[in-house]
């Protein structure tokens, strides 16, 4: 039986053909792919080097990496260096495309390796932008979502439960260390009034402002809350005397009674300040705090724009 011997011209069309198919499928990956031999000089290159370097094919072949990563190259080059000693190695980089932007990159350098000996390298450099503004914009959302378990969503200010944990190392710090801790409950005066009279809008921005003015009399280590409506807590810590406390509410109804500027309307208000201090009116949070509440309403009652302390019971 005869036998059909194959055509060298046409197995060569197939390779062309194959070749040119497997060209075409790399050259559409949005992906760098190209092979360097064992002297650094790149025996093959896909498109994507253009979009990402400026550079076409033929100005790349036949040239080393540090020509074509120029300033890259020295951070590449412990990479580099692994994978011609026969490693693979995976790290990311940052590169400027032609547009000016910073592509986030993931690059893998492969060793070619025939009989134990390294004959270059395979490069695959993947974009991983899409992936690194994703975890940006969910490290942000993290952020956002701790921020409002532990702040209030109005004035930013720590809230009840992030308040009850400071003021839990407070007591404990004062306890060893024999300090006292002062709890101040501030309440606006006839804040009802002011929603009524100038609206609620105008009303939380006298809120958000007066929690701004707050922050200002606060050492790193005090905390100032929103207890709802128009009540704040200040939690004072390292205090070492009545009299220092009694200098911060009165620095507090200073503040009080300066006047807010809301656009065309000036609007005037009032504080008035219950104060509890560790260990002489309470030794836990509830306590503390129930005793200022108490404070604050026999300051209210009295006068209002004043002070009173929890165990004196008196106003100033």
């Amino acid at each position: 039986m005869d036998q059909v011997k194959s055509n060298p011209h046409d197995n060569y069309f197939v390779i062309k053909e194959n070749y040119e198919i497997l060209q075409s499928i790399v050259d559409h990956l949005d992906a760098m792919v190209a092979y360097w031999d064992i002297n650094q000089v790149c025996v093959f290159a896909n498109n994507a080097y253009y979009d990402w370097f400026g550079k076409k094919r033929d100005q790349i072949i036949g040239h080393t990496q540090e020509e074509l990563l120029g300033p890259l190259y020295p951070k590449n080059l412990p990479y580099i260096l692994a994978a011609y000693e026969g490693q693979k190695t995976v790290f990311e980089r940052e590169i400027t495309v032609l547009d000016g932007t910073v592509r986030h990159s993931l690059a893998t350098y492969t060793p070619h390796i025939v009989d134990g000996q390294v004959h270059g390298i395979f490069v695959h450099v993947a974009n991983v932008t899409p992936l690194k503004i994703l975890e940006h914009e969910l490290r942000l959302a993290k952020e956002r979502a701790e921020a409002l378990a532990t702040h209030d969503f109005l004035t930013g200010l720590p809230n009840r439960v992030l308040l009850q944990d400071r003021i839990i190392q407070a007591l404990e710090l004062a306890k060893r260390k024999n300090h006292m801790v002062a709890i101040l409950s501030i309440d606006i005066d006839d804040f009802k009034m002011i929603n009524d009279t100038y609206g609620h809008d105008k009303g939380d921005r006298i809120l958000v402002e007066i929690a701004s003015r707050t922050k200002s009399l606060l050492r790193e280590s005090d905390t100032m809350t929103r207890m709802g409506g128009d009540e704040f807590l200040l939690l004072a810590v390292e205090i070492k005397s009545s009299a220092q406390a009694e200098t911060l509410a009165s620095r507090i109804l200073k503040i009080g009674s300066q006047p807010f500027q809301l656009e065309d309307v000036v609007v005037l208000t009032t504080f008035s300040v219950g104060i509890a201090l560790y260990p002489h009116d309470g030794t836990t949070p509830e306590a503390l705090i129930a005793n200022s509440d108490r404070a604050l309403f026999v300051a209210k009652k009295h006068a209002k724009n004043c002070f009173a302390f929890a165990e004196q019971e008196e106003i100033h």
